[in-house]
C-alpha cells in the first residue's frame, strides 16, 4: 500500500484500544488510563497514524506549562515499519509544538542514534530495572515515617516537582494521585515537604516514580516504603545512573537493569531542574 493512503491525525479517547493494540504487541507497561491521561488534557499533543480506520501508529508530546513538551509513545505497528510513519508522527509533532520553549525526551538505545539526527542533544541516562516479585522487606529504619499524601498537601508537592523537573506538570502528577492514591507518599521535616512518590498500575508492572526529595536519605526511605506495599508484586523503575548507592539497594532487593534510557533535548536545554534531586523519574513516556 502506498503512504498517501495513511492520515496522521488527532488521538482521541475512541482510538485508545487500538492503541493498545500497539502497546501489547510491543509488551510495554501502559494502560488504558495512561492513555486517556495523554489524550484528556487538551493541551498536550497526540497524534495517530491510521490506514483503512485501523491506528498503526502513535506519539503524544505532554506539554508542561508551554515550557516542556515530552515526547513519548513513538510506536508504529511492525506490519509497516520502514515506511517513514515515526518520522511523519514526529514531524506533524514538532510542526505543532513550536509554541513549546523545549523539546524533550527519553530515548531507547535504537532510538537514540535516531533522535540525534533530528536535532536532540544527550542530557544524562536512565537504568530501567525490574523486579518479577518484590520479596517482604522492612521499611527504611530511621526518625521520618513518609505519611500519606492528603489533598492539602498537593500544592506543596507541586512545587517541589516544578523544581525539581523544571517545568510544572500539575495536571500528570494530579491525575497520578487522584487516580492511584494509595500510592502516594510523602515526607515532611520540619513541617514542610522535602520528598514524596507517587506511582501506577501498568499492565505488566506497577511502577514507583516519580520520587523526588531534597536528600538522598528520604529518597531512600521513600522507594522502601514504597515498595514495602508491593510485596509479590512485579515492580518496574527508572533510575538516575548518578543515584548509584540507591541502584546498589534495589540489586540487594532483587531488581535487574534492564535497559537504559538516554535523556535528550532539542535545541537549547532552557529547564534542566535539579537532577539531584530526581531520583526516580515517571517513565519515559512522562519524563
Amino acid at each position: 500500500m502506498d503512504n498517501d493512503f495513511i492520515q496522521i491525525r488527532k488521538l482521541q479517547s475512541g482510538d485508545i484500544p487500538g492503541a493498545m493494540e500497539l502497546v501489547l504487541a510491543e509488551g510495554w507497561n501502559q494502560t488504558e488510563k495512561d492513555w486517556d491521561i495523554l489524550i484528556r488534557n487538551p493541551h498536550n499533543v497526540c497524534l495517530a497514524a491510521v490506514m483503512e480506520k485501523k491506528i498503526i501508529g502513535t506519539a503524544t508530546a505532554m506539554n508542561y506549562g508551554n515550557k516542556v513538551a515530552w515526547i513519548g509513545m513513538v510506536l508504529v505497528s511492525k506490519d509497516f515499519r520502514g515506511r517513514g510513519i515515526s518520522k511523519m508522527l514526529l514531524s506533524s509533532l514538532f510542526e505543532q509544538l513550536k509554541f513549546c520553549e523545549s523539546l524533550k525526551l527519553d530515548a531507547t538505545p535504537a532510538g537514540q542514534p535516531v533522535y540525534k539526527k533530528l536535532g536532540f542533544e544527550d542530557e544524562y541516562t536512565i537504568t530501567r530495572m525490574i523486579c518479577l516479585s518484590v520479596d517482604k522487606l522492612l521499611p527504611a529504619t530511621g526518625e521520618i515515617v513518609p505519611q500519606k499524601i492528603q489533598k492539602e498537601d498537593i500544592p506543596a508537592i507541586l512545587e517541589l516537582d516544578r523544581a525539581a523537573f523544571g517545568a510544572d506538570r500539575s495536571p500528570l502528577l494530579e491525575a497520578f494521585i487522584a487516580n492511584f492514591p494509595e500510592k502516594g507518599l510523602m515526607i515532611k521535616r520540619d513541617g514542610k515537604i522535602s520528598g514524596f512518590a507517587l506511582g501506577r498500575r501498568g499492565n505488566k508492572y506497577h511502577q514507583v516514580g516519580p520520587v523526588t526529595a531534597d536528600s538522598a536519605d528520604d529518597a531512600r526511605i521513600l522507594v522502601r516504603f514504597a515498595l514495602h506495599h508491593l510485596q509479590g508484586r512485579a515492580v518496574v523503575i527508572d533510575i538516575l545512573n548518578d543515584k548509584s548507592e540507591l541502584a546498589e539497594e534495589l540489586v540487594s532487593l532483587g531488581f535487574e537493569p534492564q535497559r537504559p534510557f538516554q535523556r535528550m533535548y532539542r535545541g537549547e536545554n532552557r529547564y534542566p531542574g535539579i537532577s539531584k534531586n530526581q531520583f526516580l523519574i515517571c517513565g519515559p513516556e512522562f519524563g
